[in-house]
């Protein structure tokens, strides 16, 4: 429901997932190729049936529209209904858990009608991690794994869903949207950058912990809050202000966003699960080495993209190499170019969707 501020950029200014990013480059690149892709979104105030990038848009209802428990049914079922009916699609794509994967697939069952899910972090596969509160979307949600086609992010998730729902799927990489010309080390001016919708999960308070720790560097912090974690995210804010070397940029829309990660040295997360962040890809794209906790596959320390750290220690002594040692920097970043050149050309990326759409 909140990719049209990624597809959009007047419409920016509301937060945004990895996910949105996801789909709507892929709704691009399908439409650039000459398919008719459409887009079920939430009503922002755009007008029904516009179009960008070739991508038109239907509206299924307002955020925060409703009654509680009633609005569960109406507008928000209902308005996801009625908007794939103007759609009238072949084939329905939708992605990250929730209630609404069995109301696609439901619709598409009783239209006859292909239903693609695609999992958007590792928490998707087992049911002890699902990020849901209701029975009502656990029970909705594996309703519609188990009759989708289901594509996965890593072979991680591919042996999750196998293990713990019975579930075959296929394996299918992200895109990822360049953000121009790599800088060389000396013009990299965030020494330490921290890309995330600022919530529990992602644990701001370990990037406050590191900045702590090395006080001779800076450190920049981009995200802003999400619906129902506003006081986690105040909290957070308080916290930021005791580190003089961290500067909070709020949030920054994801047409801007492009540009930190070819100003930054290193960028780190701190999250103990995701699915594959597309600040890992955004990042190597610019040649930015990547130091994290979580490691989709083994690939940062497989193909020596920065550093897969499992302790706190860990972290400070990467982070404080990459951004400090010029040498160590530049070989890490020639190693990032290298990987996305090898294995996400859009057109590879794009192969096992189109697969999924015409198989």
């Amino acid at each position: 429901m909140g990719n049209l501020p990624v597809l959009a950029p007047e419409y920016n200014h509301h937060p945004i997932g990895g996910e949105q990013v996801q789909q709507t480059l892929l709704a691009r690149a399908l439409a650039a190729r000459g398919h008719r892709v459409s887009m079920v979104t939430a009503d922002y105030g755009q007008p029904e049936g516009a179009q960008w990038s070739g991508v038109t848009v239907h509206k299924a209802y307002a955020l925060g529209a409703g009654l509680p428990v009633i609005r569960f049914v109406h507008p928000r079922w209902t308005g996801v209904w009625s908007a794939m009916k103007r759609a009238d699609a072949d084939v329905y794509y939708v992605s990250c858990s929730g209630a609404i994967v069995g109301q696609v697939v439901m619709f598409c069952r009783r239209f006859g009608r292909k239903a693609i899910f695609r999992v958007a972090s590792d928490a998707d596969c087992a049911r002890e991690t699902l990020l849901m509160k209701y029975w009502r979307d656990k029970k909705l949600y594996e309703y519609g794994l188990r009759r989708a086609h289901v594509l996965v992010q890593s072979a991680r998730q591919q042996e999750l869903l196998a293990r713990n729902y019975g579930v075959s799927s296929y394996l299918a990489r992200m895109l990822v949207e360049s953000s121009g010309a790599s800088r060389p080390f000396a013009s990299r001016d965030m020494p330490v950058l921290w890309v995330n919708n600022i919530r529990w999960l992602k644990r701001p308070d370990l990037f406050f912990e590191l900045a702590g720790a090395l006080p001779e560097l800076r450190f920049y912090m981009a995200g802003g809050g999400v619906p129902g974690e506003m006081d986690f995210f105040e909290r957070a804010a308080r916290d930021a202000r005791a580190h003089p070397n961290l500067s909070m940029l709020g949030r920054v829309p994801y047409h801007e966003a492009q540009a930190l990660y070819g100003r930054a040295r290193v960028l780190v997360n701190m999250s103990d699960i995701e699915g594959f962040p597309n600040s890992y890809l955004q990042a190597w794209a610019a040649g930015t080495p990547v130091v994290a906790f979580f490691d989709p596959d083994g690939l940062i320390a497989k193909e020596g993209l920065g550093y897969a750290v499992s302790s706190m220690e860990g972290m400070r002594n990467a982070v404080r190499k990459l951004a400090t040692d010029e040498r160590e920097w530049r070989a890490a970043s020639e190693r990032c170019h290298a990987f996305m050149a090898r294995e996400y050309g859009e057109d590879a990326v794009l192969q096992p969707y189109i697969d999924a759409l015409v198989s």
